[in-house]
This record gives structure tokens, sequence and C-alpha cells, in this order.
């Protein structure tokens, strides 16, 4: 793992109760996660050390910062896969899945009305709305999605500042039968204290069905390592039950998409 800058840790497999991590940003060159193929190799190893057996490779699509197109994207991951299984690496080709992490944008509705969509497990959709404005008219595109037979997991709830004092909001969402997937890395405090203390708040409430890395580098892949030496974090994982081992085999899917 040469792309790190210290060595002084190993990642302990405490993240083996999920099986699958179902949402990071390592195909390279398509959104703000990996840059090479090797950054994505080094995350993944990191990744299978710290216990996960499969993960779902979830770009963004994002207009107009990552205008990304669902048949680019199958290439691309029809293209790290062989490239893995090309240099040896038959295990980390099959442990791989791709879906996509749609955010509620201008071109969102238009998508919905197409049914274009890289889903994970064929029916489960990973969105996400901005950081930083709250999104008007939720209600109606998460009604239109579920009257297609999509389940919505909302990606990170934890991180969305305007939710922070509003759990009525986060409540309503479950109360519609969205499932919320936190960050693994929210617990550690990587993204700050008024994150960590929600994601905890949201698990301890019963809120959460999923957990997810939402790796992008090396930076985050660090994080992870240090994550996995958190015994408050290790006591969460196995005090609760999660979704994600419904996953645990994405290359044997044969209904990962919908367009």
């Amino acid at each position: 793992m040469g792309l790190f800058k210290s060595k002084s840790k190993e990642a302990r497999p405490i993240f083996a109760p999920l099986v699958t991590d179902m949402h990071c940003h390592l195909l390279p060159r398509v959104d703000d996660g990996s840059k090479s193929e090797e950054e994505s190799v080094t995350c993944l190893r990191v990744m299978k050390a710290a216990g996960f057996e499969s993960v779902y490779l979830t770009p963004h699509y994002n207009i107009p910062r990552f205008p990304n197109v669902e048949e680019d994207i199958e290439r691309r991951f029809a293209d790290l896969k062989l490239d893995l299984a090309t240099h040896g690496d038959h295990d980390g080709s099959k442990m791989l899945g791709i879906a996509g992490e749609y955010r509620v944008d201008t071109g969102f509705n238009d998508r919905i009305a197409a049914e274009k969509f890289l889903l994970i497990g064929g029916k489960y959709l990973l969105m996400e709305f901005s950081l930083h404005q709250q999104v008007m008219g939720l209600d109606q595109v998460l009604f239109d999605l579920q009257m297609k037979n999509y389940d919505i997991i909302l990606a990170h709830p934890e991180r969305y500042p305007y939710y922070s004092s509003s759990s009525h909001v986060l409540q309503h969402f479950k109360d519609m039968g969205v499932f919320f997937q936190i960050n693994i890395l929210s617990l550690s405090g990587f993204y700050g204290e008024g994150p960590k203390r929600k994601a905890y708040e949201m698990v301890e409430n019963g809120w959460v069905e999923f957990m997810g890395t939402d790796m992008h580098n090396t930076l985050y892949a660090q994080a992870l390592i240090d994550a996995t030496h958190d015994r408050k974090i290790e006591k969460l994982v196995e005090k609760h039950t999660f979704m994600n081992r419904l996953f645990a085999h994405p290359d044997e899917e044969k209904e990962g998409k919908k367009f």
C-alpha cells in the first residue's frame, strides 16, 4: 500500500458482519473519487482487510458537475474488472458490483420518467441531496420513485446540515419507507462532530438500515483503517444488525440496472 504516508496500523476486520460495502467512489476518473486503477486497488485492499467481502462502486450522477451516463459507467466498470483479472486479482474482480449515487438535481425528474438508473441489488436506488441547500418538493420525488417500485436508500442523512436539528423531517422520510445509509467515517468524526453525533443518534433510534464507507481515495482508506481501531464503532457493529449483507454477491447479480 505504497500510496499511504503512514503504515503504523493495519486494518482490523471489524466490518465483517456487514459483508458488503454499498457506497464508494472507486471507479477511476469518473467523479471526485479515485484517480487511478492503482488507487482503487489500494483502497479495495484496505476494505477487504477491514472485513468487506464485496463492494458496490457507486459513482456520482450529478448535473452539471458529474453528468455521467450509465452505459459509459458500465463500460468503464467492465474495463476495471478485466484489468483486475488480467493482473491476477481475480478475487478483487469478483467482489465488485456497479450502481450509482444519484443527486436530486435539475435533471432528476427526467431520470424518473426514463427510469434510467443503475441499482443496487436490482431494485435499491441510492440517492443523495445537496450538502448545502435543502431540496424542495421531495415528497413528490419520493412518491414518484416508489410508484415505480424502487426501494430508496438515502445516502448519509447525518451529513445534511439543514436536517441537523430537524429530526421530524427525517422521521417523515422514515414514515415514507425510505432506508437510511450512514457513512462509517461519520462515526469516527471524519466529517466533524455534528455528523458524528447525528450518526450515532440515528443508529440508536433504529433509523439506519445500511452503513457505507463512501470511500473516495487513500485519505479515506487511512481513515477507515483508523476506524477499525475505534472500539466504540466496533461495539456498534456488533450490537446492531444492518441490511448490507443482502448484497453479498454483486458479481452474480442479474438485474443491477433499470434502463
